[in-house]
């Protein structure tokens, strides 16, 4: 480890900004899973519903900075992509 105090300190905060993300990923993951198994089940209201939140969940994470911003919005036009086809 490292024996200067600011150093120290850095690699807590590091740690802790770390964990957080790992939360703020998995949160996501869960919304497009659950997105997903929706429209796998063909349910349209379901997916209209879970298709918000996910959205929603992505947009946060991504003002956070913990994924980018072009990768959030890929994720979400990948999502209203299977939404779409399903009213189709």
């Amino acid at each position: 480890m490292a024996n200067i105090k600011s150093a120290k300190k850095r690699i807590k905060v590091i740690d802790k900004k770390t964990a957080l993300n790992r939360v703020r990923k998995s949160q996501v993951k869960t919304a497009i899973r659950r997105f997903e198994e929706a429209v796998t089940a063909g349910n349209v209201e379901e997916a209209t519903v879970r298709f918000q939140f996910a959205q929603k969940k992505i947009s946060q994470v991504a003002s956070k900075g913990t994924i980018h911003k072009n990768a959030a919005a890929r994720k979400v036009a990948k999502l209203a992509q299977k939404l779409n086809s399903m009213n189709a």
